[in-house]
């Protein structure tokens, strides 16, 4: 029995379940950390004995490509099953319990083993391909999950503080008038109180966690082979579920709550220094398109998370702002003639994507559920048509067809060329790392009217539309003015998106802005982006867009069984943590009935 003590009461919760494999709680927990520890060993062995599989695996004493993988799912194996055990200077690791940690870890360095192991065989075309370390790899990773899941099993519960609550997530007791401390156990059981640190210590964790944010996301963007991103796919989530489980991300979330504004800044320095660890345009041209996906997602999250409209149509206002700059930027496709400087084309764009979705708003609003899908799809598929008419032919020359508007000029604001390199303090910034710190400045643009606009008066009012619109317009609120209001702000937010990127394909076509296709953006991906991520949240749309844009850009190699591949993916996703990846507490409570509400949810916007 593991016994939990809270402010209020004490109770009595049940004992886990047993594992899945019969084997003594004492002989599992031993497996799995000696399993874990063995495979960081056996990343340091030959795996095959010719370079002709990428990376590499043929060195002794020194790892490559996959086997760094192997080795981080192996050292965090072991470094939770020391935490479970109580040793001191891992116990921080797992305020929540390690076991569901260590069954994760120990998957994410067995399907990585496994994966290569089988990818040599492939791709070499036979077992003799293997070194004796290979089989070593792969024998004492299926130990340690063996181990692993030979341990206790606990029902599933929601982890984690509210992303938007700035207390600390404690569990301690009151005696007269002194605090008691709780003792929990680190291999199972609730979190254990966090320590409070001084505000400049919590700062340098904050700093330290987005630098390791910023090293995750730079190896993924620039694995340079499908096995090698393959591998960072399997590690990174079974990984960060790990951490998860372990409750060291609601310790993360605490962090970054209490100090909502230097994390901001944070952020956004850590992505600002992208551009300057890569020596190779093509990543950071990758990036640029990453932001402008992310950044449209977080404003379709303000008509979907917040208001809760279903909107399908919502690539069209990236695509009106991205038309509206390449017809006033001085494209000699334009049959306008003009060249306006950037913050005017920008302005134009912003300004043409919310009358466009103020005239799509005002005769449809009304309407409700599936309906206001229907429609909004087919105003989206009614703008691409439009374009596409617009030749001369079927209509005025004004987009130049399905060939679009081409030779869009590079920006230059205030005597800096966005299409030239530039040497700043040593580095040489190429000209899509130019676009990239200015879309940075769009999306920071992005998360403060976000930010602001959910925690205001009419954020409120997009909530209570959301949760119950019958029951908001019967307290008082317009709502078809406030949902009006949401479907402008969103669609100026994608046209200030699609001014930029106008600028960073040169071309502006037709086909860009289709419901579904293979390539986002699209309606379909950035809708999914927002589910994803979480709907609601600033950071859930961001990562979800980041996701959605980054893994079919790297899985090209499926071809036509990307989106088959791809598809299958989500829905395992949407069925394990259908409430996304960064939820706000309201959709964790609506969508796992079967945990306890808190007596206070906080709050329930974003």
């Amino acid at each position: 029995m593991t016994t939990t003590i809270t402010a209020d009461t004490a109770k009595t919760t049940p004992a886990p379940d047993k594992g899945f494999i019969p084997l003594p709680e004492k002989t599992a927990r031993a497996l799995a950390t000696v399993g874990g520890a063995l495979t960081v060993l056996s990343a340091f062995l030959a795996w095959t004995w010719t370079s002709a599989f990428p990376g590499d695996l043929t060195v002794y004493g020194y790892p490559g490509g996959l086997q760094w993988l192997a080795l981080i799912g192996g050292a965090l194996t072991t470094a939770f099953g020391l935490a479970s055990y109580g040793v001191k200077g891992f116990r921080w690791l797992a305020p929540s319990g390690a076991d569901a940690a260590i069954k994760l870890s120990a998957l994410a360095a067995f399907a990585v083993i496994w994966y290569t192991v089988i990818a040599i065989v492939v791709k070499l075309g036979a077992i003799v391909d293997l070194e004796p370390g290979a089989g070593i790899a792969a024998l004492v990773s299926l130990l340690a999950v063996i181990g692993a899941f030979a341990l206790p099993f606990e029902r599933p519960s929601l982890e984690g503080p509210d992303p938007d609550d700035t207390g600390w997530d404690k569990f301690k007791h009151e005696a007269g008038n002194k605090w008691t401390t709780v003792k929990a156990s680190f291999a199972s059981g609730p979190a254990t109180p966090a320590r409070v640190l001084p505000s400049w210590a919590e700062i340098l964790l904050i700093a330290a966690v987005l630098g390791l944010g910023l090293t995750v996301f730079t190896y993924g963007i620039t694995t340079p082979y499908q096995e090698l991103f393959i591998g960072f796919l399997i590690t990174t989530g079974f990984g960060a579920a790990a951490l998860n489980k372990a409750g060291l991300m609601g310790r993360v979330t605490t962090l970054t709550a209490r100090h909502r504004n230097v994390a901001l800044v944070g952020a956004f320095a850590a992505a600002a220094a992208f551009p300057l660890t890569q020596t190779d345009d093509q990543y950071a041209n990758l990036g640029v398109n990453i932001l402008i996906f992310a950044t449209v997602a977080l404003g379709l999250n303000i008509v979907v998370g917040l208001t809760g409209l279903l909107d399908l149509g919502y690539v069209a206002f990236l695509g009106v702002g991205a038309y509206t700059a390449a017809l006033v930027s001085g494209s000699p496709n334009s049959p306008f003639g003009v060249q306006l400087p950037f913050w005017a084309a920008l302005l134009a764009g912003a300004a043409a994507s919310m009358i466009f979705g103020v005239l799509i708003g005002a005769p449809t609003l009304r309407l409700r559920g599936d309906y206001l899908a229907i429609v909004t799809l087919g105003f989206g598929e009614i703008f691409r048509i439009s374009m596409n008419n617009l030749d001369g032919v079927s209509g005025p020359d004004i987009t130049n067809g399905p060939n679009g508007v081409a030779n869009i000029p590079n920006i230059n604001l205030f005597g800096f060329d966005f299409g030239a390199a530039h040497t700043i303090a040593g580095f040489t910034i190429g000209r899509f790392a130019n676009y990239f710190l200015l879309m940075l400045l769009i999306t920071l643009i992005v998360v403060l009217v976000f930010r602001r606009s959910a925690e205001s008066r009419i954020g409120r009012a997009w909530v209570a539309i959301r949760e119950d619109e019958t029951a908001a317009e019967a307290m008082g609120i317009n709502g078809f003015r406030v949902k009006l209001i949401a479907f402008a702000l969103g669609a100026t937010l994608a046209g200030l998106a699609g001014v930029v990127q106008a600028h960073v394909q040169y071309t502006v076509t037709p086909d860009q802005y289709q419901f579904a296709n293979a390539v986002p953006p699209n309606s379909a991906f950035l809708l999914a982006a927002v589910v994803l991520g979480g709907m609601g949240t600033i950071a859930g749309p961001l990562v979800g867009g980041s996701l959605l844009f980054l893994i079919p850009n790297k899985l090209q190699f499926l071809g036509e069984y990307q989106l088959l591949v791809f598809g299958f993916a989500l829905i395992i996703l949407m069925r394990l943590r259908p409430e996304g990846l960064i939820p706000n507490r309201r959709n964790q409570l609506e969508l796992h009935p079967e945990a306890a509400a808190p007596t206070v949810l906080g709050k329930a916007g974003v």
